[in-house]
């Protein structure tokens, strides 16, 4: 029996091999927050017979269903890849790194067609019984990324899911040994993509990746439930950098309009040789839209810069990940 709270809560994760069909989990990730829920659209009759005061309850149906929600929780050095497979869309199989346990994850920005989990939650009764909901076809619609300074580095993702399926059997959680990547191993950098420099004055960076799709395709002869989301806009990539006033080098890029290559890195503990746990997103292009710094006090001027992420031609945005993960 679990204990009768959100502490004997779990998730599970799997890649489905078909979109929404259960696939048990295998991984089991630490999570700070969820919001899954299913979503049903329900009809009900309105035929007029005499004297009948109220609606017939016989003749309420549910005419379509689906689940929605997000994730939240810390990044850490291991069991991330399924949900960033998800995200940015490339099929990743761990590279590893010399001869000892580092393995590297590539995940390109890319489709994310036929790129679908099963995610299954553990809800705890107060007597310590846990219910089982199992949501499938779960498209990741978002993620965003965040850290500040004394602050864990936290992610979210948005999930739209085909349905919610109660009867499968809870999965027997287990889990890796984990560390969070933190403030205290954030390093963000700018410059020409590949020799990019570090700034100083860095307080806090978020970047949000969105993954617009068309989560209405709902269709006869499917039960009521919808086919696979399609992708029906280009990827919005936006995000945040807050600073204390120590250089121009953003200031000057939000004046000139000029593009630089964005690389926002966490490392952590050496696994072997010369390879640490590390968490790196690299934006090869990104523009700054707001920011120019302004005096609204004695204290130290502390400009804010929002930006969005582009297409420099020629390389895509990736997220990348090493751990010693040697499969998602």
């Amino acid at each position: 029996m679990a204990i009768g709270s959100g502490l004997g809560a779990q998730i599970g994760i799997a890649a489905e091999t078909t979109y929404g069909t259960y696939t048990a989990p295998a991984k089991f990730i630490e999570f700070t927050k969820e919001s899954l829920v299913l979503k049903k659209t329900t009809a009900q009759s309105a035929g007029i017979a005499a004297g009948r005061l109220l609606p017939l309850s016989s003749r309420r149906v549910v005419t379509r269903r689906e689940a929605q929600g997000s994730l939240e929780m810390e990044v850490t050095n291991k069991g991330m890849g399924l949900l960033i497979q998800a995200l940015m869309g490339t099929t990743v199989t761990p590279v590893q790194q010399g001869a000892g346990p580092a393995y590297l994850q590539t995940h390109t920005l890319a489709s994310t067609a036929g790129k679908s989990l099963t995610i299954q939650k553990g809800v705890p009764l107060t007597t310590g019984t846990v219910t089982d909901k199992s949501f499938l076809g779960c498209k990741i619609t978002s993620g965003e990324f965040s850290c500040e300074v004394g602050q864990m580095l936290t992610a979210s993702f948005e999930v739209d899911a085909r349905d919610c399926d109660e009867s499968q059997p809870l999965a027997a959680a287990s889990y890796s040994n984990m560390a969070p990547f933190h403030f205290g191993q954030m390093a963000l950098k700018t410059g020409a993509y590949g020799s990019e420099a570090a700034l100083d004055g860095i307080r806090k960076v978020s970047c949000k990746i969105e993954r617009p799709q068309d989560v209405e395709r709902f269709y006869a002869n499917n039960a009521g439930l919808k086919a696979e989301p399609i992708e029906n806009d280009q990827v919005k990539i936006t995000g945040s950098i807050e600073t204390d006033y120590v250089a121009t080098t953003l200031d000057d890029l939000h004046t000139s309009d000029g593009a630089t290559s964005l690389v926002w890195e966490f490392k952590g503990a050496l696994i072997a040789a010369t390879f640490y746990d590390t968490f790196r997103l690299t934006l090869p292009a990104i523009r700054l839209d707001e920011g120019p710094p302004t005096v609204d006090g004695f204290g130290v001027v502390k400009p804010s810069f929002n930006f969005v992420g582009l297409y420099d031609g020629t390389n895509q945005p990736k997220l990348e990940l090493i751990s010693t993960d040697i499969a998602l």
